[in-house]
């Protein structure tokens, strides 16, 4: 039992003393290793230190190298500097040089040029004074002459006094003559002078009025010639402003900004749109708003409807607007055969031919005279219709003559351009889509440019005429139309003996009633004349105006 104690402290002991011995051999071995590394490091510091300092001393051999490089090229900037000012100086100084001696040479001109005018001077002035000399010996003589004329104006005032005399003389004989024709006469001399005026003044009339005529009749000799002078009359006529409305469309902007984007960079854009729709675009400074012009009412409203898609998706350039443009006149063409679809099938016409029918929808987007070309096709066709029945024709001859009136423009919506009249070329149209000759015939010969061989024709010129004459079926300013009318009925009223004048359906006719005791009916047809060739020279208006004179004698009695 005490042997296994006393080992067990031996074991203890020595676990101790062997614990201790680790812990110090671990500090040794600590303190050996933190010398090694403070030794590196001081290794570290030093090797660093000669690096900077061998890195600073390079640096200052080059911030040197460099600082004489610079002065070296400064010295030579410098001399080569002064070299060209003495250069400089050298010459400006041979150019003072040459001008002064230039102004030596303008200063000796001059001296010879002063030196010839005082010689041309001196010269001069024993010229005047020769002139001088004959102008003292001209007085005198003027003195001389002045005693001559003195005797001779006296001679004069004595024969003037005679003259006056005798003067007096002829007046009193003349009086007495005047009163001598007055006793013979019975008349005074202002009712002799107006009396002879009034003669010469109906004579003058009635010669004028003769001569008018003879020109008239000759003028029918010629009748073609006059009629292209109408024509060209009536186009002059055309007030501009329908011209306007009817050849531009405005398309109103949300905001000026947009006027840009359709613009484009360096006009790119526009040039596009103008390019792909045969239109022109004005962009001017009215706000909110662009002008699209063409006389072809077709392409504006492609150009019309393709901005508005431009403009409400944003995407504005050349690819985008060539892809709008054709799908916008895809539409266009469809909606157009739709339009005409509909109008032959509520006017019931049946088995007109395709191209027509797109003819007549084209119609919708052309005007004459402000009136919708669709519209006054289709009111001509009715009342082609209704006249065609109130004459007793047949039930089919009713809707040819429906079928005529329909097509009688279809000229003016031609797709290709040609040089004939709008009834030829809708007479062509029409043979082209198999038309009856009797359409054919009306369509061409309602302006009488062909001759009418059937009943037809004379309606549809006749409903034509009707429709576009009617009282408000063409655009005119109701201002300028009752002024119109109001100038019409004063300038008949301003001839002698027309007792009232009334312009009738809607100003194309002006009938004027006259004072039977003032006009005769010689003169009547005189007056209607005279009227009708006042309002061709002072007023402008469309078409023509019928004159109308009414002499009326009326005898009344009463039965007591």
């Amino acid at each position: 039992m005490e042997i296994g104690v006393g080992v067990l402290v031996g074991l203890l002991v020595g676990a101790i003393i062997g614990f201790v011995l680790v812990q110090m051999m671990i500090k040794r071995a600590n303190a050996a290793k933190t010398e090694e590394i403070n030794r590196k490091a001081d290794l570290a510091l030093q090797e660093a230190r000669l690096s900077a300092t061998r890195i600073t001393d390079e640096a200052e051999n080059k911030a040197n190298k460099i600082v004489s490089q610079a002065e070296a090229k400064n010295e030579s900037i410098k001399q080569k500097k002064i070299r060209e000012a003495k250069e400089r100086f050298n010459k400006l100084k041979s150019e003072f040089g040459e001008e002064k001696a230039q102004h030596k040479v303008e200063l000796k001109e001059r001296e010879i040029g002063v030196v010839k005018l005082e010689n041309d001077l001196k010269q001069k002035q024993s010229g005047f004074q020769s002139k001088v000399d004959k102008l003292k010996a001209q007085q005198a003589d003027i003195e001389s002459h002045e005693a001559e004329i003195k005797v001779i104006r006296e001679n004069l005032d004595k024969q003037l006094k005679i003259v006056a005399k005798k003067k007096e003389d002829l007046d009193a004989a003349n009086e007495k003559q005047i009163k001598a024709l007055e006793s013979i006469a019975r008349l005074s001399e202002a009712e002799a002078k107006e009396q002879l005026l009034e003669a010469v003044k109906a004579k003058a009339e009635t010669d004028a009025m003769a001569l008018v005529k003879q020109a008239t009749q000759a003028a029918k000799l010629t009748a073609n010639k006059e009629a292209k002078k109408i024509v060209i009359q009536s186009i002059q006529r055309m007030c501009a402003e329908y011209t306007i409305e009817n050849t531009v469309s405005v398309f109103p902007l949300d905001s000026d900004d947009l006027k840009g984007q359709i613009i484009g960079r360096e006009g790119r854009n526009i040039r596009a749109i103008e390019a792909a729709t045969g239109a022109e675009i004005v962009v001017d400074d009215t706000p909110e708003a662009i002008v699209i012009s063409s006389f072809d009412p077709i392409r504006r409203e492609v150009c019309r409807l393709s901005l508005k898609r431009l403009v409400a998706d944003g995407r504005i350039h050349p690819a985008r607007i060539e892809e709008v443009v054709t799908k916008t006149r895809k539409e266009l063409d469809e909606q157009i055969v739709e339009i005409g679809e509909r109008t032959v099938i509520e006017l019931d016409i049946h088995g007109l031919d395709a191209y027509l029918v797109k003819m007549v929808g084209r119609m919708r987007f052309r005007s004459s005279y402000g009136q919708n070309l669709l519209k006054h096709s289709i009111e001509t066709a009715n009342l082609c219709a209704i006249m065609a029945a109130e004459m007793g024709f047949s039930p089919k001859q009713a809707k040819l003559a429906k079928r005529a009136g329909l097509l009688h423009d279809v000229g003016k919506v031609a797709e290709e351009d040609s040089e004939l009249s709008h009834a030829i070329l809708g007479m062509e149209m029409c043979k082209k889509g198999k038309e009856s000759a009797v359409v054919c015939n009306a369509v061409g010969a309602h302006h009488d440019e062909i001759e009418m061989n059937n009943m037809i024709s004379p309606i549809v010129q006749a409903c034509d005429a009707i429709s576009g004459a009617r009282p408000g079926a063409r655009r005119e300013i109701l201002e300028s139309y009752l002024k119109r009318i109001g100038e019409l009925e004063e300038l008949a009223m301003a001839h002698d003996g027309v007792q009232k004048a009334y312009a009738m359906q809607a100003g194309r006719e002006l009938r004027v009633i006259v004072e039977s005791e003032k006009v005769t009916d010689e003169y009547a047809d005189d007056l209607s004349f005279m009227i009708s060739q006042k309002i061709q020279d002072e007023m402008q208006y469309p078409g023509q105006i019928k004159v109308t004179v009414i002499r009326e004698k009326r005898a009344t009695t009463f039965a007591r």
